[in-house]
């Protein structure tokens, strides 16, 4: 069963009346709420292949070019209570509330009804054991700049932050001992801040105290108020067993000598506001033993920190802006990850990335380190298992220079079935160690100093858009590791470089190849009928280009011109579809053929004839 019911979020026109609400009204509401919360020429010819169009293509902007940074405005989302998900503060009944008010001029002070409860109260040092069987509500509102909320509890219960500033500069600011789930719920339009100190004086020997807020047990966010964590010994929120976010919330971390976010089994982001800045050496922004997975929200990372020797693995260690040792998942939302430390990293996990839907923004501008001890690579994503992208939209950009600054890389393999896959860097764009596979989707992959699509197994261009561009000689647009083959079945393909990969013969799709100059703008012509144009890098890649589409036949010839002007119809990263092709200054005649290799033209500087059975390299391109 599931209610519907919509409140606007709209934090900066909250009154301050919603602080001075009384404690009956604080949970009035909560089994009925739903939030809606704020984020020519005269010889020209016109294409009428449809199929190659670019529709559903990103939506982002240009991948060497957007930009990353932290965002706390307010986003218009959508809640439905799930009735059967015990993780809904609406699913609780709290049978009584507890009043904590915290103060900067003397003792912090506990009303409400304490009975069964050990209270202890140390100035705004504030200690509760609950020994009841009851879920308690406990509302924390002032302001201490000494002082902390410390929970015992064999029941689950709620931590309501009303206008609350706690900073411990002993400690934790908020050190839950209690295994149960945690409801941490921020009040509508409140403004709340957590700080802790440089040292953990208050830890005591037998108990966790791992972050400025920690818990035991499940850390679930909740409500339309806002969170500022300022952590400067250790992790700014941390559970041992998992966290969750859903919309509406506000959360803003700093974490100085730590991880931003961790779960040790899962961080789960269902929705709301999520910015994280981490600046101590190679710690994560977000990170988890277990699982990651993104349903909504808007969530930023940024990591700065440089890296160091990780012991256990007997290497080096970076940064991350996301890191899971077994699966991330992403189903909606927006992602933003920036890396700017060596060897830093957008998304990296030890087991399989999964990309469904939404949107994902990586950045990373740091170089490599690699020396006689070991070595970390600067990449955008990272995954030891298989990456899969069934949707959405995914840019990244490796802006550092220096071999194994990768794009998207995989231990095992990758698989492209839809959405758009943009990717930008210095070494490989999109790398697999095992088989890769473009079954659909629309793929920009960009190296300026190796190869576009890189694959060390075999390579399966089955479908899409796809344009890979690689470096100059000897790199490639498309690769497929030496003993392995390149196939193309199906799509749009368009790759460019220093060098040519042969295409296995029993391709079911045919190519075309040219030798051509960089910068130009070619146009490929059925007889009168225009197929597509594609404008040429002006720097960074060779001159070998193989183009495939539905429209070619094997063994039939085509029209190749050379700077020709393109007007109307779909463009993606210099690929028109559905336009208007000029005369060009120059025209030759091509052959189709499903097997084109860089060896039709003697490493492209001549074809003179031997394209595949037919070609001919047009005169002085």
């Amino acid at each position: 069963m599931k209610q519907t019911i919509s409140k606007l979020i709209m934090m900066a026109a909250m009154t301050a009346a919603a602080l001075a609400c009384s404690t009956d009204s604080l949970t009035d509401d909560w089994d009925q709420t739903t939030w809606n919360t704020t984020s020519s020429d005269d010889n020209s010819t016109t294409s009428s292949s449809a199929s190659n169009t670019a529709q559903g293509a990103s939506t982002l902007g240009d991948v060497t070019t957007f930009a990353i940074a932290l965002n706390r405005s307010a986003l218009l989302e959508s809640q439905t209570v799930d009735k059967d998900d015990d993780d809904y503060v609406e699913n609780t009944t709290f049978t009584r509330t507890v009043l904590i008010t915290y103060s900067t001029s003397g003792s912090a002070t506990v009303k409400g009804d304490t009975d069964g409860l050990t209270v202890s109260v140390s100035g705004n040092d504030v200690t509760v054991r609950n020994t009841t069987t009851e879920n308690i509500l406990y509302v924390l509102s002032g302001t201490t700049t000494d002082g902390f909320f410390k929970l015992y509890s064999d029941k689950k219960q709620g931590i309501q932050l009303n206008g609350v500033s706690i900073t411990n500069p002993d400690g934790a600011a908020i050190n839950n001992q209690s295994k149960k789930r945690t409801f941490i719920i921020l009040t509508d339009g409140t403004e709340n801040s957590l700080t802790d100190g440089t040292k953990y004086t208050d830890a005591v020997s037998d108990e966790d105290m791992k972050a400025c807020l920690f818990s035991e047990g499940q850390l679930i966010f909740s409500g339309t108020g806002s969170l500022t964590v300022d952590a400067n010994c250790k992790a700014g929120i941390r559970s041992d067993d998992y966290v969750r976010t859903l919309p509406g919330v506000n959360i803003y971390v700093d974490a100085s000598s730590g991880n931003g976010l961790r779960g040790n089994d899962a961080v789960i982001i269902s929705g709301g506001v999520l910015n994280v800045n981490v600046t101590g050496t190679a710690d994560k922004g977000i990170s988890t033993d277990g699982y990651i997975q993104v349903d909504g929200g808007r969530t930023t990372v940024l990591t700065s920190g440089t890296y160091e020797w990780d012991s256990d693995d007997n290497d080096y260690s970076a940064c991350a802006g996301i890191k899971a040792d077994s699966l991330i998942t992403i189903n909606g939302g927006e992602l933003n990850l920036k890396s700017t430390g060596t060897g830093g990293k957008g998304m990296n996990c030890d087991g399989e990335i999964v990309v469904n839907n939404g949107l994902v923004r990586v950045i990373t501008t740091g170089k490599r380190q690699k020396d006689s001890k070991g070595s970390t690579s600067p990449k955008g994503i990272k995954a030891d298992g298989n990456i899969t992208f069934n949707g959405g939209e995914t840019q990244v950009r490796c802006e550092g220079s220096g071999d194994g600054t990768e794009g998207i890389e995989s231990k095992a393999e990758i698989h492209i079935e839809a959405g758009t896959v943009e990717s930008y860097c210095y070494d490989d764009a999109i790398n697999s160690k095992g088989d890769l596979y473009v079954d659909g989707g629309y793929v920009y992959a960009r190296a300026t100093n190796n190869d576009g699509i890189d694959s060390n197994r075999n390579l399966y261009l089955n479908g899409g858009v796809i344009i890979a561009e690689g470096g100059q000689q000897p790199e490639c647009g498309i690769d497929a590791a030496e003993g392995y083959k390149a196939y193309v079945n199906g799509g749009t393909v368009i790759a460019i470089g220093g060098g040519m990969q042969q295409i296995d013969a029993s391709s079911k799709q045919a190519s075309i190849a040219a030798s051509v100059t960089q910068g130009t703008t070619v146009g490929l012509l059925d007889g009168s009928t225009a197929i597509l144009a594609y404008t040429l890098p002006s720097s960074s890649t060779g001159t070998s280009l193989m183009i495939s589409s539905p429209s070619l036949k094997s063994g039939s010839t085509y029209t190749l011109r050379t700077g020709v002007a393109v007007s109307g119809g779909t463009s993606f990263y210099g690929l028109t579809t559905g336009c208007t092709i000029g005369s060009g200054s120059q025209s030759a005649s091509v052959t189709a053929s499903t097997s084109v290799s860089g060896s039709m033209g003697g490493g492209m500087g001549g074809m003179n004839g031997g394209m595949g059975g037919g070609g001919q390299r047009p005169g002085g391109w």
